[in-house]
């Protein structure tokens, strides 16, 4: 049963073959959808894309995926708080064949492609070339993987990013938001798909997110988050994402909106935007980066956040 409109439990919106499934009818929305899948041992899933370009993401495990006889291999990795995985492309009409081997758990960020834009080429990327950041400081400290960042990664809509927070940390803060054009502001709809980390003994973990509006477009989220739960945020300040002590949080974040530019720009709560300057003064969390990639670039302590 779903508890929230926007926050939508592990397994609440299971279809097909998917166990997350969230497309731009169910949501209410023009632009953003996710899909995530637990491929079997030898397990096929046949993907049309239709209007959308599509991102095959491995959250745990690899897998292939064949288009028109070429196979495009993914190694993935061993779960989501292992450093970035390598990732593939698709452009809006195209078929695709996924398979795994050994099996593995996929994401699908996808975003609606206005009808005329030209396919762009099917890629693979490899895991070595997805820039990772560290963000903010102190208690706010996070760690981003930009695999289909704007201004990183060439796609017509879908922006799409991955985000660590340590427990006991604070990310997606200040709140902030994104559901207007104008000069600051991009207008863009967005997805959250969580996982958090287990406990020593294999306890579940628990995150939090924060999603409020204003008084001319209220909208009121709360939620308790845990593995598999999707929160969408269709306008509104977003933040904190809270991660539990002892349990590290990660988010897939995907977002498109009607724009013509392909661009995320963000402002932040006013009351809360004087937090940004309190960073210049703190020490990155030093258990980032969590993998042992040591390319990892500090964002200075005013830039963009997740």
């Amino acid at each position: 049963m779903v508890a929230h409109p926007w926050h939508l439990p592990a397994g609440s919106t299971r279809r097909g073959p998917y166990d997350v499934s969230v497309t731009p009818a169910s949501a209410g929305w023009g632009h953003s959808s996710l899909h995530v899948a637990d491929l079997a041992p030898g397990q096929a899933v046949d993907l049309s894309t239709g209007p959308d370009e599509v991102v095959v993401l491995p959250l745990r495990g690899g897998c292939t995926v064949s288009v028109d006889g070429t196979a495009h291999e993914l190694a993935g990795r061993s779960g989501v708080f292992a450093g970035p995985s390598d990732f593939a492309y698709l452009p809006q009409r195209t078929r695709a064949v996924l398979r795994s081997a050994q099996g593995a758990r996929v994401a699908l960020p996808a975003a609606r492609v206005d009808e005329g834009r030209p396919r762009l080429p099917v890629r693979r990327v490899a895991a070595s070339d997805v820039a990772v950041e560290l963000r903010g400081a102190g208690s706010c400290s996070r760690q981003v993987h930009n695999f289909a960042a704007a201004g990183v990664f060439e796609a017509h809509s879908l922006i799409a990013v991955e985000v660590i927070t340590p427990g006991g940390n604070w990310s997606s803060y200040p709140p902030h938001k994104h559901d207007e054009a104008s000069e600051h502001e991009s207008e863009l709809e967005e997805v959250y798909y969580y996982e958090i980390a287990p406990g020593p003994d294999g306890q579940p973990g628990v995150g939090y997110h924060r999603t409020y509006g204003t008084p001319e477009r209220p909208v009121d989220v709360l939620a308790e988050v845990r593995t598999g739960d999707t929160v969408l945020v269709p306008h509104g300040w977003h933040g904190p994402c809270a991660a539990a002590p002892g349990h590290h949080m990660y988010y897939l974040n995907v977002m498109a909106g009607p724009g013509a530019e392909r661009e995320w720009r963000i402002v932040d709560d006013p009351a809360f935007a004087w937090v940004r300057g309190q960073w210049a003064h703190q020490d990155v969390d030093p258990r980032l980066p969590l993998h042992q990639s040591t390319d990892a670039v500090p964002t200075a302590p005013g830039g963009e956040q997740r």
